[in-house]
């Protein structure tokens, strides 16, 4: 029978890889068209002007300008001009 606790219980539940989900670019920075202003699961930020929605939710910018963040209906949306 043991005589000591055993330990490194926390080392065996490591956390799983991160997903790096977010906004990724500032309000009134300057984009490239392609660049990826949001990662995130389900629309809880929808697209505007110049934007479009990937297949997993990603947020990505159609044309080089710069990003605008606003709400419609209580939403928050974002737009590039």
């Amino acid at each position: 029978m043991s005589k000591h606790k055993s330990a490194g219980k926390l080392r065996i539940q490591e956390r799983p890889n991160p997903k790096y989900l977010g906004v990724k670019v500032a309000d009134g920075e300057k984009v490239s068209a392609g660049s990826i202003l949001v990662r995130q699961r389900g629309t809880k930020i929808k697209a505007g002007k110049n934007v479009n929605v990937g297949r997993d939710h990603t947020l990505f910018s159609l044309i080089e300008g710069k990003v605008k963040f606003g709400k419609r209906l209580g939403r928050t949306i974002v737009s590039v001009e």
